[in-house]
């Protein structure tokens, strides 16, 4: 069963939104080195429960999202699609780490769906 795996949130200044989390939850938040400007958060340990998330700067429309890892993004885009949700981002690459697509519900939430890619580990 997928499950959520990751979250975003978006920030105005991701500076100051990294201080905020740091200070107020004591969240490990650092710069990543990818090719957008996006911080990743560590929200505890690995053995613990809970999940990761990053911080992006906000665009238009970009609202708090989770994140649910599944096999094969197609397979589940087109799930999506037959339950009467619809494709917001298409199938993206996401170098190093995989392939993701951002998708709303019948209610219009947006959520992304996320296959690793097993070469990048």
């Amino acid at each position: 069963m997928p499950r959520v795996v990751h979250f975003e949130i978006p920030a105005d200044e991701p500076e100051r939104a990294v201080k905020f989390y740091e200070n107020v939850f004591g969240w490990k938040i650092e710069k990543w080195e990818g090719p957008v400007e996006y911080w990743l958060v560590t929200t505890g340990e690995a053995a613990e429960p809970g999940i990761d998330g990053g911080i992006e700067r906000r665009e238009e429309g970009v609202v708090t999202r989770n994140t649910v890892d599944v096999a094969d993004v197609d397979d589940y885009v087109r799930k999506v699609e037959a339950a009467g949700g619809k494709v917001v981002l298409p199938k993206t690459a996401l170098p190093g780490v995989g392939w993701y697509a951002y998708c709303a519900d019948t209610e219009g939430n947006v959520f992304g769906m996320m296959q690793e890619d097993p070469q990048a580990k």
